[in-house]
């Protein structure tokens, strides 16, 4: 299990690095790990860099990071940690998802950080545990992997598989590592450490509050608008989010229009283009199920409002050259 005591020290972590991997994660990672050391004034944790073929990777923000080895010079009692980030979908390695379902046949503990979830997912190794994954990629990944049980907390450690959500909950859930293997007192320095005071829970919220996103706190809007989040393959119409607030439609339309200077309708239509885009970028469902998966039962209504909101059609936003999408030859269909 991962947060069991080591076998013998120091416990190494093994970082397998995935082309536009997300740097903030990786380094969350690993500089815990360092100050523990630093502290104790002993080597509690070693750590290692890989990639497949060994050869230097480049983040999301351009830096490119070195090797140290291959999947193959990985400690057969090393944690394996696969650091992805954005275009996931685009760099699924037939080599690490073989590595990665025979590591998982020999019983190792295997994580991801970021959108790594999804490769341990294509892999099979995620299978009956649970998972977290970044709330921008949530929705993605439920479509491509419903069978998973994946969460929207900061971290889950699941026996001996564990993920965070990418950014600082990386940082979290090594904090929560440390103090298992090593005492709270020990995490909580090393918290003090970073500036990353108090230590968070792995089943706290990834994003803040829906007051504090929308900028309003009006009680029925925020039900409203929850009840909108739920409900994007299939939507509510105006007359039933009102009737469920205890509103007529004309009250519903006048709070959008005070608090949100929108119609309901126009709020709504946004939340969903904006699910189908995240579905686009970080999926390989085809562009008719993305539509129905976000509550567009035509597919060229789909196309008409992605293009008016987003000034480009959804074959587009994939890059699909004209004339090469998925057996049509209209710019305007979708199927």
């Amino acid at each position: 299990m991962f947060t069991d005591k080591p076998r013998e020290l120091p416990q190494h972590v093994a970082l397998i690095l995935v082309d536009e991997f997300t740097m903030m994660p990786v380094t969350s990672v690993i500089e815990p790990l360092r100050l523990a050391n630093r502290h104790v004034e002993k080597e509690l944790y070693k750590w290692s860099v890989h990639s497949i073929g060994g050869k230097p990777v480049a983040a999301s923000n351009g830096i490119v990071s070195m090797a140290q080895g291959d999947l193959d010079a990985i400690d057969d009692h090393a944690y394996v940690i696969v650091c992805s980030g954005v275009n996931v979908h685009r760099h699924i390695d037939k080599k690490l998802i073989n590595w990665l379902r025979k590591a998982a046949r020999t019983g190792r503990d295997i994580g991801a950080v970021c959108t790594g979830a999804h490769i341990l997912a294509e892999a099979g190794v995620l299978d009956g545990y649970s998972c977290t994954v970044h709330w921008e990629n949530l929705p993605g990944f439920s479509e491509a992997f419903p069978e998973i049980n994946v969460t929207g907390s900061l971290f889950e450690i699941d026996r001996d598989r564990f993920t965070s959500a990418g950014g600082t909950s990386a940082l979290d859930m090594m904090l929560s590592l440390i103090a298992s293997q090593h005492g709270p007192d020990l995490a909580s320095v090393v918290a003090e450490m970073v500036l990353h005071s108090p230590i968070r829970h792995h089943s706290e919220h990834q994003r803040m509050s829906l007051p504090a996103r929308i900028g309003a706190r009006h009680p029925k809007l925020v039900g409203i608008i929850e009840e909108m989040e739920n409900n994007l393959e299939e939507p509510l119409s105006p007359s039933i989010l009102a009737k469920q607030a205890g509103l007529s439609t004309r009250q519903l339309e006048r709070l959008f229009r005070r608090y949100l200077d929108r119609s309901p309708k126009r709020y709504y239509l946004e939340l969903r283009l904006k699910k189908a885009r995240s579905l686009l970028l970080q999926t390989d469902l085809s562009v008719i199920n993305v539509a129905l998966a976000c509550g567009f039962s035509s597919p060229s209504h789909f196309s008409k409002c992605y293009r008016a909101f987003y000034s480009r059609t959804p074959y587009r936003e994939r890059g699909v050259p004209y004339g090469e999408r998925e057996g049509t030859t209209g710019e305007e269909s979708v199927g």
